[in-house]
């Protein structure tokens, strides 16, 4: 099993729509196509023998490898240097654009820099998981690789002066082999593409050059629009480059990762499929998108949310839940399946297709949703009268069913359970759906949803907490630590320095942290239903140094924050866990590690400022729900609608615009949560 690269020994390049890893000696190893969510093309990183493969290497016996990415891009450059001359791989995708296509490209330009090198290649699709087979057409202008469903062109970079430059070695079992002999200052090379829609044809260098011209003008112009100037810009632009890669142009929909079967454990089971958009790690993403800059982004996300919310609606069925997660473009048929012919990563089976937890019933997902829909509403992306009135179904559906088992954020497979953080999430739901509907003066269930926030939140502070341990706990009824509790101070349930939350803080880094790394929690302790063990969490670390900063242990926070930017690969890139090696672990990359690491730099950043991160949840108006409460009961119940001038409702397009206001005051005292015993003046806002 040593022939496996490690999984960290990988590089990320994409079009958004669809994406690949190119291992460190330049193989590609993992490309699904057309989509993030298709059948693999190359699936090598999962069965080195069938899973098929595109290698470029040089034909010396010794040589050393150096990745890059070229500045400010995703444009993926693998050094070879030998002692007869250096040359460079240069691995790019030019980006699609909004409009679905079955049309991708990978570019492969091959050059040498010093000396001279001869270049060796070999191209092995396993269409659809290997499970189809393929036949190859050559042609004096290239090759054409043709399945079931899918077609691979390959056309060579070639001039006139230079037809014998690049040789096709042999076409054995319907792969192709080639060589390239190349001296200082001369580039080829070799275009990879799906549906070509025409023969294999072949490609100047000067169009070659202006591809790599446009994908990096592309990228650059992208991530100049970042707003970010903290103390930690290189490990968060790269993480924005990387989540860019990620999604998917035409809906905005954002995968947790862009491949299938990599294990939390070598060997073990925990092997799960992450090419699709779950509602949470998404939702987290309008934070970081926003927080850096990136509206059109958020934008787009926001609108597939509100998407997902109205379809669900649109059943009739009291809405029903929301799933857990959905494919890109909005499906939700995610059956689970095993390829069974695929030995798995180092031996690490099963290898899993689809997702079978899409089903589970996890609550927290409701509050994720209605949180990242308040905050885009404050950045002036509000919600339509559909989205509203849809929204509204969800909302009093989760009045009846959120005092109910689940499985939990951490989708386990031993059993419902009452889960803390789901309980947190639908306080969350009910929070922000209510400041909604008083900001903007909705029609809403203000009496219902009122009652059942202050529920739930009377009934975390009995039942999940534990008065021995001194620490609020996984679910109810034991005392199991869960580092996603981390995030209760970030919603508001609970103020930073609330001495509650103090004493969870330090009951987490004594039985959850080890040497600043930290794990999701102990399966010894709570069994999940799955075999084996895990690495720690790289998401929960980043959620560690959000806490411990927000907490004012700013030293700390800044401390683990900088051991664990130790812990990413060559390039910025991490996957889902770490193991006690320090290798990487699951998943690659994961969206919502590097969605954590944005969001727990810019809030380390404000407080080593000694400036407070705005929340949405501490934004006016309201500042003090209790007061709606009273407005609601006064009015019988009918629910958040006063008369006021306000300019019409419009759908979400990333505009700056905001709604007049009327100005209102409000001053109260006590009340449930983080938003107790305050007063706020409204005033019109531009």
């Amino acid at each position: 099993m040593d022939d496996y690269p490690l999984i960290e020994d990988h590089g990320l390049i994409g079009d958004l729509q669809t994406a690949a890893l190119v291992a460190t000696d330049a193989t590609i190893d993992w490309f699904c196509c057309p989509r993030f969510d298709s059948p693999s093309v190359f699936g090598a990183l999962l069965d080195r023998s069938r899973g098929g493969h595109f290698t470029v290497r040089p034909t010396a016996g010794t040589y050393t490898t150096k990745q890059l990415y070229h500045p400010d891009t995703a444009v993926l450059v693998t050094r070879f240097m030998t002692e007869a001359g250096a040359g460079e791989v240069v691995d790019f995708m030019p980006v699609t654009g909004k409009t679905a296509t079955d049309r991708h490209r990978i570019v492969r330009m091959l050059r040498c820099v010093r000396g001279s090198m001869t270049f060796e290649g070999e191209i092995a699709p396993r269409f659809d998981y290997g499970r189809k087979p393929h036949e190859l057409h050559r042609t004096e202008h290239g090759a054409l690789f043709t399945s079931e469903d899918l077609d691979l062109a390959v056309h060579p970079v070639r001039e006139p002066q230079d037809e014998r430059l690049l040789n096709v070695l042999s076409a054995d079992q319907n792969d192709l082999s080639f060589s390239l002999t190349l001296r200082a200052g001369q580039q080829r090379g070799l275009v990879l593409e799906s549906s070509p829609g025409g023969p294999p044809h072949e490609v100047r260098v000067e169009e070659f050059e202006r591809l790599f011209d446009e994908t990096v003008g592309f990228w650059r112009s992208w991530l100049g629009q970042s707003t970010y100037s903290g103390r930690w810009r290189e490990a968060v632009e790269r993480s924005a480059v990387t989540l860019k890669l990620m999604t998917y142009a035409p809906t905005g929909a954002l995968v947790a990762a862009p491949t299938t079967g990599l294990p939390e454990q070598l060997g073990g089971e925990r092997n799960w499929d992450y090419r699709f958009t779950w509602i949470r790690d998404a939702s987290f993403s309008v934070y970081a998108l926003l927080g850096l800059g990136f509206r059109e982004e958020a934008a787009a996300f926001i609108n597939w949310l509100h998407a997902r919310v109205k379809q669900e609606a649109a059943k009739g069925n009291g809405s029903g839940p929301l799933n857990i997660m959905y494919r890109v473009d909005g499906s939700a048929d995610l059956v689970e399946e095993t390829l069974e012919h695929w030995e798995g990563y180092r031996g690490s089976a099963p290898v899993r297709i689809g997702n079978g937890a899409a089903s589970q019933l996890q609550l927290d997902i409701y509050g994720e949703a209605l949180d990242s829909i308040y905050f885009a509403h404050q950045h002036g992306m509000h919600l339509d009268n559909g989205g509203w009135k849809a929204l509204h179904t969800l909302l009093d559906w989760l009045v009846d069913h959120w005092d109910q088992p689940g499985e939990g954020l951490w989708e386990t497979r031993g059993g419902r359970k009452d889960f803390t953080y789901g309980r947190v999430m639908s306080w969350v739901a009910f929070d922000r759906a209510l400041r909604i509907a008083y900001d903007d003066g909705r029609p809403a269930a203000g009496g219902r949803w009122v009652d059942a926030r202050d529920e739930i939140y009377a009934q975390v502070l009995d039942r999940g907490w534990d008065a021995e341990k001194q620490a609020f706990v996984q679910h109810y009824g034991d005392d199991v630590l869960d580092s996603s509790l981390l995030r209760m101070p970030t919603v508001g349930f609970i103020t930073p320095d609330d001495p509650m939350w103090k004493s969870t803080l330090d009951a987490m880094e004594r039985e959850l942290v080890s040497d600043s790394l930290v794990y999701r929690y102990n399966p010894e302790a709570s069994p999940d239903g799955l075999r084996g063990s895990e690495g720690t969490f790289s998401l929960c670390t980043f959620m560690y140094v959000d806490a411990l900063a927000r907490a004012g242990r700013t030293d700390m926070a800044r401390l683990v924050l900088e051991k664990m930017l130790t812990y990413a690969n060559h390039l910025g890139l991490y996957s889902e866990e770490i193991d006690l090696t320090g290798r990487q672990l699951g998943n690659f990359p994961q969206a919502f590690t590097h969605l954590a690491l944005i969001d727990a730099a810019i809030t380390l950043d404000s407080m080593l400022q000694g400036a407070r991160r705005d929340q949405p949840w501490a934004a006016a108006p309201p500042a003090c729900l209790s007061a709606v409460r009273g407005w609601v009961r006064a009015r019988g119940g009918r629910g958040c609608h006063r008369p006021a001038a306000r300019s019409p409702r419009f759908s979400v397009t990333g505009s700056s615009r905001r709604s007049a206001r009327t100005t209102k005051s409000v001053s109260c005292s006590g009340g449930s949560g983080a938003v107790a015993g305050c007063a706020t003046n409204r005033a019109p806002r531009p």
